[in-house]
């Protein structure tokens, strides 16, 4: 499993390096952002559980919207070390910074299905987990400038792999009470026949400060750099935008099972 592992990651590391520096004809875009992330995990039973998610994601740190995420799955753990997750996201993208990524300048709609699977392992003091997820997104697309509202969702695919480390800041393990840093990096890559410019879609990289109060609540907050490639050029270059800017994550896992009991 490890060697597989390594050889994924290896893979995508050799497509992002390709993507970035060896394309020359670039245009570069900053922006300051701002995402308040809702997490809440509803255990079911000891197999199933209910994963809800809101990502709240703002333009100029918390002014102006960059985009709004709602995100619900089907948890199956099989081991507490796996876990895989089935679901459907909502996304509502606006026109932020100073290209678009909507051509026409305007807000559009992605439905999108997906599946993920989870593997956590602990070495030493460290928990690392990889998290491999495979989308189906259909976003929303106009189809001429006079129409009032998105007329078409063709189908793009994408593969997810984010590696992800929490170390305590006290003792030798993350439980009640306890103050924790993470660190994690997520590349994205697009696949099939209506990706063109964006095979290498974005990346992020993340530094966090967290506290775990207990079983039910953590809290966490750092700093976030994501890196996006447009699925359109402008004036025949290919679009990097770079995010940069504040990430805050409030997780609850509820355990309905034990009110039930």
């Amino acid at each position: 499993m490890k060697r597989i592992i390594t050889s994924f990651f290896t893979i995508l590391l050799l497509i992002f390096a390709q993507c970035i520096f060896a394309q020359n004809n670039r245009l570069n875009t900053k922006s300051t952002i701002g995402w308040y992330n809702y997490f809440g995990t509803f255990k079911l039973s000891e197999k199933f559980g209910l994963h809800t998610e809101y990502q709240w994601r703002r333009d100029n740190v918390i002014t102006d919207w960059q985009q709004s995420l709602l995100r619900v799955g089907l948890n199956y753990n099989l081991n507490p070390r796996v876990l895989f997750r089935v679901g459907y996201a909502w996304i509502e993208t606006f026109p932020y910074g100073e290209y678009p990524i909507n051509a026409l300048g305007r807000d559009f709609t992605e439905h999108r299905i997906f599946e993920m699977v989870q593997l956590s392992h602990k070495e030493g003091i460290v928990n690392f987990s990889h998290r491999f997820m495979l989308e189906q997104r259909f976003v929303g697309r106009y189809s001429s400038p006079v129409v009032a509202s998105e007329d078409e969702f063709p189908l793009f695919n994408r593969i997810r792999y984010m590696i992800r480390m929490q170390i305590p800041l006290k003792g030798s393990e993350i439980k009640d009470k306890t103050p924790y840093v993470a660190l994690y990096d997520e590349i994205f890559v697009g696949f099939g026949k209506n990706v063109t410019n964006n095979v290498f879609d974005q990346n992020r990289v993340g530094l966090l400060l967290g506290y775990n109060f207990n079983k039910t609540v953590r809290i966490e907050a750092g700093y976030l750099n994501q890196i996006v490639q447009f699925g359109r050029q402008i004036n025949s270059q290919n679009v990097f935008q770079t995010n940069s800017g504040l990430i805050v994550n409030a997780n609850f896992n509820i355990d309905l099972t034990r009110e039930a009991k």
